[in-house]
């Protein structure tokens, strides 16, 4: 069996990487922009960094800022109007996981109108056209969808959230620079970096995994542990770090799968609009807890890689409890809650978010197998 590798054309990184984008549109041709993002953004001046480039080169453009978390259908349609009504040829997608994968929905339809109800989207679609181009810009170090070939969209009338895995909605470009991360907040800084760190390892232990992965995989764990914490007190070298192992899991996960992890987090954003950083960051470590028997020696790597010193003379137990502990400490270190309660989940609706956790594309990779009744165990541990 072939194992299959989709990366962006062109990725630039580092401190003042955003002014590679007018090299970008001028040598693709590209006329008109669609600028995608939020408001917050908008009034934090995080896109007047890209603007100001834009309008210095005589770039025309039109702004739609109108994406919130966790985005909806209707945001995604709106989005698709707002790009008709620009005649605009391009997108440059500005912000977290929410822009970016809003982005990707209105590319793959406006190219691939046949999909225009969006939930037709959901898993692996048959599109026929890559999406117009997008111009990736991130402004977290966390869910990587600047290069990543799946999005994730809200079904509000069905309470729900869908995944959708489509190799024609990659950006072209992705920028990865740290400058444009540098006003986020402690506790977003904190929520997409173990969001990142989600990616990772459930990426190195997801069934789909292999050598190229894992090898990337396990350095972004290695990143994310020694700089998270400096990242959330803004340090420039944890930023940089963080902007860096946020992309390379990235390359990985969006190829080969994630997990039951990302599969129960996915519910809790429909049902309750809670951040997916948070969601991810307070299931992974039970969750790593539930998979340890099924994960060979990869836990020992992931303790080696989060720092764990000696770990070739403990034994397995040791070693995978060790993991799941330097997990933790990371997490409630950079002041994450440790139970769904804290995040405002009810217990009645444990079994719901069950059913919908057992629906979810990412479940199907977990390397234990999972059933209503253990995925349910988990939460109700959780809790």
């Amino acid at each position: 069996m072939a194992n299959r590798f989709i990366l962006n054309e062109t990725s630039y990184h580092g401190s003042g990487a955003i002014r590679e984008i007018v090299s970008e549109v001028r040598s693709r041709g590209l006329k008109k922009a669609l600028i995608v993002t939020d408001a917050d953004l908008m009034r934090f001046q995080v896109v007047k960094k890209v603007t100001d480039l834009l309008d210095e080169a005589g770039l025309p453009y039109d702004i739609y800022d109108k994406v919130k978390a966790n985005p909806s259908v209707a945001v995604v349609k709106a989005g698709v109007e707002a790009y008709k009504n620009a005649g605009a040829d391009y997108m440059i997608a500005i912000g977290g996981g929410s822009p970016q994968d809003t982005a990707k929905g209105i590319g793959i339809i406006i190219n691939n109108p046949e999909f225009s109800d969006v939930v037709s989207l959901e898993g692996v679609a048959p599109t026929k056209h890559r999406s117009v181009p997008v111009i990736a810009v991130a402004t977290t170090a966390g869910t990587a969808a600047e290069t990543t070939i799946n999005y994730v969209i809200t079904d509000e009338e069905k309470r729900r959230k869908f995944v959708c895995v489509d190799p024609h909605d990659i950006p072209v470009v992705a920028v990865v620079d740290p400058d444009m991360m540098s006003s986020m907040p402690r506790g977003l800084t904190a929520s997409t970096g173990m969001d990142a760190l989600t990616h990772a390892i459930e990426g190195y232990t997801t069934l789909g995994a292999w050598e190229l992965a894992d090898t990337l995989n396990l350095k972004a764990i290695e990143l994310i542990a020694r700089s998270l914490a400096k990242a959330v007190e803004n340090d420039p070298e944890g930023r940089a770090d963080m902007a860096l192992g946020q992309y390379v899991t990235g390359m990985a996960f969006s190829n080969v799968g994630l997990g039951v992890v990302h599969g129960m987090a996915h519910p809790l954003s429909a049902f309750y609009d809670t951040p997916h950083g948070v969601a991810n960051a307070v299931l992974l470590p039970y969750v790593m807890d539930f998979n340890k028997d099924y994960t060979g020696e990869k836990y020992r790597e992931i303790a080696r890689a989060m720092g764990i010193r000696d770990v070739d003379s403990m034994s397995q137990e040791e070693y995978r409890a060790a993991a799941i502990d330097a997990v933790r400490r990371l997490s409630e270190a950079v002041g994450i809650p440790q139970t769904l309660r804290e995040i405002g989940v009810r217990e009645q609706d444990l079994d719901d978010l069950a059913a919908a956790a057992m629906a979810d594309v990412c479940t199907g990779g977990n390397p234990r197998p999972c059933t209503h009744e253990l995925v349910l165990g988990i939460y109700k541990t959780a809790f």
